[in-house]
C-alpha cells in the first residue's frame, strides 16, 4: 500500500512539474507565421481573408482539432505534446520529429533522448547520406505522366564507385488511384482533385523497371548538395507525411510540388514553393531546383528502349536489315550471311539483336515460346566469337529536359482571314507543341493545356474568342523495321467553325491515329486517319461529325521547325460537305526564350476558297 502511495505521489509531482515547465515556455507571438512552420504544416494563405489553410487532408497530420485552418493552434498543441513525458511510436516527438527539432531550436528547449523504435528503424533501413532528385521523362500514353514525373532517391554512403544505387530507396508522391478506373476517369479525377495523394517509399530498382524498362522513359538524376543536417530534416518530414492524405491535382499539387516542399523543409529559405503559380510542371520544378544552386551533379540514365535503339542505329544499314531479319525469324543467328561478316561485326549484330529481343519480350509482350529459344540461339552464336566487343552506350543528350524552353507561352501576332485583318493574342499555360524549340522535349510530341486564342478584328474593333483548347495531345513517333509505335492525336475544347453563313464558337472533340516514318535527319512524314465531332445549336441538327485524313511532313531542329501538309474532312450530318485544307506552319527559334512564327493555309469549304496568314512572336516564361 505504501509503495503504491509513493508511486502515485511521484506521478503527481511529475505531472505538476511538466505543467509548470510547459507554462514557463514563452512562445513568441508570431512564431506560428514563421515560413518554416508554415512549410512544415503545408499551410497556404487563404485566397480571401488573412487566414491559412493546410493542404494536408488527413486528420492524423494535426494535433489540434483546429489545426487544418489554424497554424497557431497547431503550434501550441505541438509544443504541449512534445513536452509531454514518455516516448514510444505514438508520442508526438516520434510522430513529428521535424516539428520537434525545429521547435526545440526556436524555443531553446534542451534536447532530451526519446525512444522512437519505428522511426529509428526506418531511418536505419534507409541509411541515407545524400539525396538525388530523379526526373522521369514525359510519357504521353499515361495521363498522370504526360508532363514527366519526379521523385527523390535516398543514396546510402558510397564506399566506392561500385556502390549499387539500384538498391537505394526512393520517396515519391502520386495519386492513389483505383486500379479499375479508366484513363478518362483517371484524367478527370486528377484534374479536379478526386484522388488522394500518398507519399510512399520504394526501392529504386522498382522505379527503373517501371519507368525505364516498361514505359521507355529516360531518367535524369540530380544529386542535391544537401548537408548532413539538411538530409536529416528532409527524412524527418518525409516520415511525418508518409501515408498521410493530400488531395492530388495534376496541375499544381502533384508529385513535383510535394517534393519542393520537402526540399524547402530541408533547407529553410530556399522557398521553392514560391515559384509555383498556376501549375507545377515537373520539368519546370527541376529547373527551379537547378537555378537555386541545389544540384552538385547530373547523371543521365537512358531507358531500355533508348539503349536498344542506339545500338541498332550504330549498325550500317545492311546489318540493321540483317538484325531485323534474325529478330523476326527469317534468318538464323548462325546463318551463312551472319558468319560471312568479320567477327567484330558479327558480335555487334548478335548483341544488338539479342538486346532487342529481350526488350520486346519484357516491354512489348513477345511470347516467351518465341523469344526464349531465339535468345538462346543468339547467345550460342555469340559464344563462338572470341573476344569481347564493348557495347556502345547512348551519349548524354546535349540539352536536358530542364534546359528546354519554359512551358508558359505568350504569343502576339497579326494576320488576315478571308480579307479581314486581325491582331491575335495567345496564352498557353502548358506545355509544348511541335513548332516550339524542340531541345529538351520528345521529338514529334505535342501537349497543350488550356490554350486560349483571342482576336481583335481591325475593321470594326470586334473582339472574338477564336479558340479554347482544353487538351490537345499529339504523338508522332516514327516507325521502322524494329519499332512500330502508333502515331495518334486527341483534343477537345471550343473553336470557330464556318456554318456557311457565320463563324460560330463550337465545342469539339477530335482524334486520329496512323503512322509516321523518318525521312532522314530531323524530318519525318506522317499519315493519320481522323475523326471530328462538333456540337452546337447553330448547326442544323445540333451536331456534326466528319471522318477525314491528315497527311504531312514535320521538320524539327534547334533553329527551324516546319509543319506542312493537307487535311480533308467529310461532314456527314448537319450539312453534308467537304473541307479540304493546305497548310504550312513554321517557327524560327531565337534561343530558349523567343521564337518567330508564321502560318499560311488555303481552305476549300462550302464551294469557296478562303486564305489565312498569321505571323508573330512567341515568348516563353
Amino acid at each position: 500500500m505504501g509503495q503504491t502511495l509513493r508511486l502515485g505521489q511521484a506521478a503527481f509531482w511529475l505531472a505538476l512539474s511538466f505543467n509548470l515547465h510547459a507554462s514557463d515556455i514563452h512562445i513568441p507571438e508570431h512564431l506560428y507565421q514563421d515560413p518554416v512552420w508554415l512549410t512544415l504544416g503545408h499551410y497556404q494563405p487563404d485566397t480571401f481573408g488573412d487566414g491559412y489553410t493546410s493542404q494536408a487532408d488527413d486528420d492524423r497530420f494535426f494535433l489540434s482539432p483546429e489545426g487544418k485552418h489554424s497554424p497557431r493552434a497547431e503550434l501550441e498543441a505541438t509544443v504541449k505534446a512534445i513536452l509531454a513525458p514518455g516516448g514510444g511510436d505514438q508520442h508526438a516527438r516520434c510522430r513529428f520529429p521535424a516539428r520537434d527539432t525545429w521547435l526545440r531550436e526556436q524555443l531553446q528547449i534542451p534536447p532530451s533522448p526519446v525512444s522512437c523504435p519505428a522511426y529509428d528503424t526506418w531511418k536505419q533501413t534507409l541509411n541515407t547520406e545524400t539525396v538525388t532528385l530523379v526526373f522521369a521523362a514525359s510519357y504521353l500514353n499515361s495521363p498522370s505522366s504526360m508532363f514527366g514525373h519526379t521523385f527523390l532517391r535516398l543514396d546510402p554512403p558510397q564506399q566506392d564507385e561500385q556502390t549499387n544505387l539500384l538498391l537505394a530507396s526512393t520517396i515519391s508522391y502520386a495519386a492513389d488511384a483505383q486500379a479499375h478506373d479508366s484513363e478518362l476517369l483517371f484524367a478527370y479525377k486528377g484534374i479536379f482533385g478526386g484522388y488522394p495523394g500518398i507519399t510512399t517509399v520504394q526501392p529504386y530498382y522498382e522505379k527503373i523497371r517501371l519507368y525505364s524498362d516498361i514505359e521507355h522513359r529516360d531518367l535524369w538524376e540530380y544529386t542535391l548538395n544537401l548537408t548532413g543536417p539538411e538530409v536529416e530534416r528532409l527524412l524527418a518530414h518525409a516520415w511525418e507525411i508518409q501515408d498521410k492524405r493530400f488531395d492530388y491535382y495534376f496541375f499544381d499539387e502533384n508529385c513535383a510540388y510535394r517534393l519542393l516542399a520537402l526540399i524547402d523543409v530541408a533547407r529553410p529559405g530556399t522557398r521553392l514553393l514560391d515559384e509555383v503559380g498556376t501549375h507545377a510542371i515537373p520539368s519546370d520544378t527541376v529547373r527551379w531546383v537547378v537555378d537555386k544552386g541545389l544540384v552538385s551533379r547530373v547523371y543521365y540514365r537512358p531507358s531500355a528502349a533508348t539503349s536498344v535503339a542506339y545500338q541498332i542505329d550504330q549498325l550500317p544499314e545492311p546489318q540493321q536489315q540483317l538484325a531485323a531479319a534474325i529478330a523476326n525469324g527469317y534468318v538464323a543467328p548462325d546463318a551463312p550471311e551472319v558468319r560471312a561478316l568479320p567477327e567484330p561485326e558479327q558480335a555487334a549484330v548478335l548483341d544488338a539483336t539479342y538486346d532487342y529481343v529481350r526488350y520486346q519480350s519484357e516491354a512489348e509482350g513477345w511470347p516467351r515460346g518465341y523469344a526464349a529459344p531465339l535468345s538462346h540461339r543468339l547467345l550460342m552464336a555469340r559464344s563462338r566469337i572470341h573476344g569481347a566487343v564493348p557495347k556502345d552506350t547512348p551519349p548524354t543528350p546535349p540539352v536536358r529536359d530542364d534546359q528546354g524552353h519554359d512551358t508558359f507561352r505568350l504569343s502576339l501576332g497579326t494576320g488576315q482571314q478571308d480579307h479581314r485583318e486581325f491582331l491575335n493574342l495567345t496564352l498557353r499555360p502548358a506545355y509544348h507543341d511541335v513548332l516550339d524549340p524542340p531541345a529538351g522535349y520528345r521529338p514529334g510530341a505535342q501537349l497543350q493545356f488550356l490554350r486560349l486564342d483571342a482576336r481583335v478584328y481591325t475593321d470594326n474593333d470586334e473582339l472574338q474568342l477564336e479558340r479554347l483548347t482544353a487538351v490537345e495531345i499529339r504523338s508522332l513517333s516514327p516507325r521502322d523495321a524494329f519499332f512500330s509505335p502508333l502515331s495518334w492525336q486527341v483534343g477537345f475544347g471550343a473553336r470557330r467553325t464556318d456554318t456557311g453563313q457565320d463563324r460560330v464558337l463550337t465545342p469539339y472533340l477530335e482524334g486520329g491515329a496512323g503512322g509516321s516514318w523518318r525521312l532522314g535527319g530531323a524530318t519525318q512524314a506522317f499519315a493519320l486517319a481522323t475523326a471530328d465531332l462538333e456540337i452546337d445549336d447553330d448547326l442544323s441538327r445540333g451536331y456534326d461529325a466528319a471522318p477525314g485524313a491528315d497527311l504531312g511532313l514535320l521538320h524539327q531542329s534547334d533553329r527551324l521547325s516546319l509543319l506542312a501538309g493537307v487535311r480533308t474532312k467529310a461532314w456527314l450530318v448537319s450539312d453534308q460537305h467537304r473541307r479540304d485544307q493546305l497548310y504550312l506552319q513554321g517557327g524560327w527559334h531565337l534561343g530558349r526564350r523567343f521564337s518567330l512564327f508564321a502560318e499560311f493555309s488555303r481552305d476549300h469549304h462550302f464551294d469557296r476558297y478562303q486564305s489565312l496568314w498569321h505571323a508573330g512572336l512567341h515568348a516563353y516564361f
